[in-house]
């Protein structure tokens, strides 16, 4: 009889496992459930959406079509949402009703939104920058009206700010620290990233603590701690994510962030795994998707029994999706005590690089306005190269260094034979 797998979530974790299993030979009789109308779409491609750069259709990864085509069974919509998962009897239970036995079951619920524990926050005009529907809000939105605050200066902030500008609306992006992408960016590249949005006619109130909403039905300002107030007539709030785990708590999974799984993806159930961003693996919880992508090979591999392969977190690079800004970090890229910094600017071309160098390896790097050298750097440090070498042309690239390496190696070849 063939195993019944069932995976939780249509999300882009839960559609790269489905990928992984039907690129090699898996014996399960799959059943995906996901709370959108939806096949599977790819939600990094949200900002080209809203900033009319994108068609739903472009941004979907599997139609619902391509499931047909793999004998995948998908329910999807929010009737289909999962509200209750039955341990004991080894099923889960849908919004309407259904009930699906599974063998082997996935959680791939992803995260929520975090809004604003504050007076307003229930407004009409507020809302968050996760998914199809918040797009398909804010362009709306944006037809009728003219003032956007969105809060967050993070990734999806940014983007969310700028294809709203580029749909004519006047935004400002409010942040409570100085510096625009401040986990992504030091003070000098956040600051060469703030004049460059700026120049592109985005506003920024930094520093900024937000203290309230107002209006009547639907939000009209937004108010600050220091006193002062904005005009809003649509309010984004884009200041982070939280593991959604309320279905694994609710059936008695170890939760702590994130549903805590080991390194095969399995949680304390044997017959339940989990992926994405719902789950906390070695103490991490996550937001980007390369780890994403990584978990779910793992998973697939372990699901397919074709050996054991286990998830290691390694420092992931960010970019921003945003036409014309280029950007580029990855590791510990503010130092420690003990470590030591590279640095190339060049003001009129608008060109920072920030290499942190602590016992010999890279350890972080920052580049604004030239990236092209960064997935050299990002190797580097994930393989933790001895950069003594190459040190004195880290920062011309990986051409000069892998030529002086080759220099250097045939120099010693020599000095050997002659020593012969």
């Amino acid at each position: 009889m063939t195993a019944k797998l069932v995976i939780i979530g249509n999300g882009m974790a839960g559609a790269k496992l489905l990928e992984e299993l039907t690129a090699n030979d898996h014996a399960y009789d799959i059943t995906v459930f996901g709370n959108e109308p939806y096949g599977n779409y790819n939600r990094i491609m949200l900002s080209p959406l809203l900033a009319g750069e994108k068609t739903i259709n472009d941004i979907m990864i599997f139609d619902r079509p391509w499931y047909e085509q793999h004998g995948i069974s998908l329910q999807a919509g929010e009737d289909k949402t999962v509200v209750k998962i039955d341990r004991l009897r080894k099923r889960v239970i849908t919004k309407d009703g259904e009930i699906t036995p599974y063998d082997r079951l996935v959680i791939a619920t992803g995260s929520n939104p975090f809004m604003l524990p504050i007076e307003g926050a229930d407004l009409d005009g507020v809302m968050s920058f996760r998914d199809i529907r918040d797009v398909e809000n804010m362009i709306s939105l944006s037809k009728r009206h003219k003032k956007a605050v969105v809060i967050g200066a993070g990734l999806l902030g940014l983007e969310a700010a700028m294809g709203l500008t580029d749909r004519g609306m006047d935004v400002t992006v409010v942040h409570n620290t100085n510096i625009p992408l401040n986990r992504q960016l030091d003070e000098e590249a956040g600051s060469l990233l703030q004049h460059a949005l700026e120049t592109r006619g985005l506003n920024f109130k930094m520093n900024a603590s937000t203290l309230a909403l107002k209006g009547q039905e639907r939000v009209e300002k937004i108010c600050f701690a220091d006193g002062s107030e904005l005009e809003a007539d649509m309010v984004v709030m884009a200041i982070g994510i939280r593991p959604n785990i309320q279905l694994a708590q609710d059936c008695g999974l170890y939760c702590q962030n994130g549903i805590v799984v080991s390194d095969t993806l399995q949680t304390y159930d044997p017959s339940i795994y989990a992926l994405g961003e719902c789950i906390e693996h070695r103490g991490e919880t996550f937001g980007l998707v390369a780890p994403l992508y990584d978990q779910a090979k793992v998973l697939a591999n372990h699901l397919s029994e074709h050996g054991v392969a286990q998830f290691q977190t390694l420092p992931t690079a960010t970019k921003l999706k945003v036409t014309g800004i280029h950007l580029f970090s990855v590791g510990n890229f503010l130092g420690t005590d003990t470590s030591e910094s590279i640095i190339y600017r060049h003001s009129q071309q608008g060109v920072y690089k920030k290499i942190v160098i602590e016992d010999n390896q890279i350890i972080g790097a920052v580049l604004y306005g030239d990236t092209q050298e960064g997935p050299f750097y990002h190797e580097l440090l994930d393989q933790q190269m001895d950069i003594r070498p190459i040190r004195p042309y880290l920062m011309f690239g990986q051409a000069l260094c892998e030529a002086q390496s080759e220099i250097m190696t045939s120099t010693t070849q020599n000095n050997t034979e002659v020593a012969a």
